[in-house]
């Protein structure tokens, strides 16, 4: 569940009818326009909402299934309304605070919903189909972008081998990497390293990027703080939180800049892979990030770089250089050294307009998502009419923009 949605990936289960009937404890079946609520762990009262892209679906019990069906609310309204500082509050403020908080059946029950006008809960429907569209129409602009890459690669349908076995003396091993592990031999890395290489001018991150370590002075009261939990793997995007300076976390280490690609050294696998897009001057993120900024000489787009590393290919390249097995984790040095194709300018300068697009169409999203939520409070707090005029207002900003 991300910002309010709920998000296929090639990490969803696809479960067979009677896994589901076997499992009635454990698993629901849910339908489009159910809102699922997440009950604790670090996902604690988030919002999702299930499209119409199938006709039923199944939720895990970490779940709250909620359906307004047959109540005097509209469904969207009441979306909205559990984003919303009062939906968020109320939800904590009755979450259970024995060992780790999580919300219960009964305490979603006992939620209080404020009954506005019919007609005012009925425009929130509009702007959530605003809102779903603009997230589309971006996720369709990186895809495009992607698949330009790998074709311009042609890397598009290529498949690494499945073989397991790789034979390779000791000098050809251990003394090249200093790596034992067989796990770091599969023939599937080579076929990927090789078909990169292949009638591709090529050349390595550290040559194009400069590896960012600056630190920050803690004199501030407190920063602007992104975490690797703070990256949203399914469409690259990042989030920050302003936490007071005794609270940044041991990790909090490195002054990032706009336009600095951070990569995940911590289960890269998942490509928790972002661009910085700000003009805050202190913005720290984890250690747990390599930073990359362009070089002033370097031939490769930071946009390029990021959809690459994001694709499956290098997704798995990237598992090649890891230790540990529960929690991969990587060097700063193996992100450095990995092997990138030097691509046309002109194909670089395409992927890099349908990235920016994409961007601005998320910004967007993002803007209308909060211009809802605004809106809610604003009812809630004053009146229906000052909420329409607010939303008027923003709406008109918004395409104007």
């Amino acid at each position: 569940m991300q910002n309010g949605l709920v998000s296929l990936t090639d990490n969803t289960v696809f479960l067979p009818e009677f896994i589901i009937s076997e499992n009635k404890s454990t698993i629901c079946k849910a339908y489009p326009q159910d809102i699922l609520i997440a009950k604790g762990g670090n996902s604690l009262a988030k919002i999702g909402f299930l499209s119409n892209e199938y006709s039923e679906y199944s939720a895990c019990r970490d779940l709250i299934l909620l359906r307004t069906k047959g109540l005097n609310l509209n469904v969207f309204y009441v979306w909205i309304f559990l984003h919303s500082k009062y939906g968020q509050t109320l939800m904590l403020r009755t979450a259970s605070q024995t060992g780790q908080p999580h919300l219960t059946l009964n305490s979603i029950y006992d939620l209080t919903f404020p009954v506005l006008a019919e007609s005012f809960q009925c425009i929130f429907e509009n702007l959530y189909t605003s809102y779903v569209n603009c997230k589309h129409e971006s996720q369709k602009l990186y895809i495009e972008a992607e698949t330009l890459l790998l074709k311009e690669l042609d890397l598009l349908d290529f498949k690494p081998s499945k073989e397991n076995i790789a034979i390779k003396s000791f000098s050809e091993s251990f003394g090249e990497s200093g790596r034992l592990d067989s796990e770091y031999y599969q023939p599937k890395y080579d076929d990927i390293e090789n078909k990169i290489s292949k009638n591709i001018n090529k050349t390595f991150v550290k040559d194009q990027f400069t590896q960012i370590k600056t630190s920050f002075n803690k004199l501030k009261q407190g920063y602007n703080y992104i975490e690797i939990g703070n990256v949203n793997v399914s469409d690259g995007t990042n989030v920050s939180n302003y936490v007071e300076t005794e609270y940044l976390p041991a990790n909090a280490k490195i002054n990032v800049a706009n336009g600095d690609l951070l990569v995940s050294t911590v289960r890269p696998n998942r490509g928790a892979i972002t661009i910085i897009h700000t003009q805050e001057k202190d913005l720290i993120v984890s250690g747990a990030f390599t930073v990359l900024r362009k070089k002033e000489a370097g031939k490769i787009n930071t946009q390029v770089l990021q959809v690459l590393l994001r694709t499956k290919i290098y997704n798995e390249l990237l598992l090649k250089y890891n230790v540990g097995t529960q929690y991969p984790v990587i060097k700063d040095e193996d992100v450095m050294n990995l092997i990138v194709p030097i691509i046309d300018k002109s194909i670089q300068n395409q992927v890099e307009e349908k990235i920016k697009a994409s961007f601005k169409l998320k910004t967007e999203s993002k803007k209308l998502l909060d211009l809802a939520k605004q809106a809610v409070e604003i009812a809630i707090e004053q009146n229906e009419a000052v909420a329409l005029e607010y939303i008027d207002n923003q709406t008109k900003e918004l395409n104007h923009a």
